[in-house]
């Protein structure tokens, strides 16, 4: 079986795909995928475990703008979500032509968009710990941090639009391998601005940044000048096609806004918790990195979702576009109800590797414990989202999301943290989460939508 997912070269030998073939692909593009999404989160561990070695405070700085710089994350991946599916559409359709068009104008509306948000940043750094309520002890760390990954954002860009572009394009074992490397870059770094350099928590930010340089440029030359699908050459004239820009929006928009909604949920929620103290604020720090563990594996199905769903879409498969969607989902829910299982015995033994305060490991054990019940229902979220991101279909879906989000969780969240304290954050946060899980999969299979 070929290395990459080429859908309209496949449908041209046989045009009748056998369940055994689709579970095989959906499998083989996904093991990739799964190796990027915890790669990315082990970039997190180790910045949180060697930045907890500094103490608490350290610890409670980045937990403190983790949420923000989420933000910046997703609105980034939302706006190169709107180039990517747009290129599964014409790879599943065969025309090259056009998904370089697509890739051409992606590069040049993805670098504008991320410089700005780089400024924006560096506007508000200085203000953004006051606004989350945070203590005078642990500003100046927390500001530094947040400048530093924003004006990082051109280069966390670049690897989520490379990466997306050559998944979406059928080839997930390239960004695979990029961003487990990174994963060792960041390690490296890390040590020499951390501890050799002695930059604290500045070292942590600056150590993410330079591992995701050195990934941005090389999955950048791959993509441009060596992806047969992609590649752009000089004596092609690729001009700007404001068709493609607008449909890129229109999909995008609904994510980024969803996005941007679930990460600012997440600040008034730490907003919420940062009264509560260091150790609070640091336990929910780390709950929720380990909790990442389990589900990453669905982010990961959640891009061969896209691919595949996408592709058949642009094939006008409609048999196939259902089939690998409840191929992607039920692998996605099998996957994290695993890992959500082995997470409630090993999270006390991750949460000794973290920090070395028995507090917060007690507290971050405690609240994770909770969580873990909703995983299947977590998954159901994440791969429907994918499935119906893959079909063009966002708007709806993002909504929905909004909705349980900003009524669901924070509403339960602001009537239970007064009795339970951070208990009551994550019981709530269980709660949305089945709610969210159960509403994503009604829309993806009960009603109708076409791309575009």
């Amino acid at each position: 079986m070929a290395s990459t997912f080429d859908l309209s070269k496949i449908l041209e030998n046989n045009p009748v795909l056998s369940l055994k073939k689709q579970i095989a692909y959906t499998i083989k593009l996904t093991i990739p995928g799964i190796i990027a999404q915890i790669s990315s989160i082990i970039m997190q561990y180790i910045d949180a475990s060697m930045a907890g070695k500094l103490g608490a405070d350290a610890s409670a700085a980045i937990g403190l703008t983790a949420s923000s710089t989420w933000v910046l994350g997703s609105l980034s991946n939302a706006l190169c979500l709107g180039f990517t599916v747009q290129v599964s559409h014409s790879t599943g359709a065969g025309n090259k032509k056009e998904s370089k068009t697509i890739f051409f104008n992606s590069i040049l509306c993805t670098l504008i968009f991320s410089f700005f948000l780089a400024l924006l940043s560096a506007v508000i750094s200085p203000y953004l710990p006051f606004w989350l309520g945070s203590t005078s002890r642990i500003n100046t760390d927390a500001t530094w941090y947040f400048l530093i990954f924003g004006l990082s954002t051109p280069l966390f860009i670049t690897v989520y639009l490379m990466s997306g572009m050559l998944q979406c394009s059928g080839n997930m074992k390239l960004p695979a391998i990029m961003n487990a490397l990174m994963c060792f870059m960041d390690v490296a770094f890390n040590w020499l601005f951390i501890f050799k350099l002695n930059l604290g928590v500045k070292g942590a930010a600056l150590g993410t940044a330079a591992s995701a340089f050195v990934t941005a440029a090389g999955l950048f030359y791959y993509t441009v000048f060596k992806n047969d699908y992609l590649k752009l050459k000089c004596r092609e004239i690729l001009k700007t096609k404001f068709a493609v820009i607008k449909k890129a929006v229109k999909i995008a928009l609904p994510v980024g806004l969803e996005s941007t909604a679930f990460t600012g949920a997440l600040v008034v929620v730490a907003r919420m918790i940062a009264p509560l103290g260091s150790a609070a604020l640091a336990a929910n720090s780390f709950a929720t990195t380990a909790e990442a563990l389990c589900y990453m594996p669905g982010y990961g199905v959640q891009e061969s979702a896209i691919t595949l769903v996408g592709q058949s879409t642009g094939a006008k498969r409609d048999d196939l576009t259902k089939s690998f969607s409840v191929i992607t989902l039920l692998l996605g829910i099998g996957l994290m109800s695993l890992a959500a299982v082995v997470m409630w015995f090993a999270c006390p033994l991750v949460f000794s590797f973290l920090t070395p305060d028995q507090e917060i490991q007690a507290l971050s054990v405690k609240v994770l414990r909770i969580e873990l019940f909703c995983e299947p229902f977590y998954a159901a979220a994440i791969v429907s989202s994918g499935a119906l991101r893959g079909k063009g279909d966002t708007f709806i879906p993002g909504l929905m999301s909004l909705f349980s989000l900003w009524v669901v969780r924070l509403g339960l969240s602001a009537l239970l943290i007064t009795d339970y304290k951070l208990t009551g954050i994550w019981i709530a946060m269980t709660a949305e989460l089945c709610f969210r899980g159960i509403i994503l999969m009604l829309r993806l299979f009960c009603f109708k939508k076409k791309a575009g």
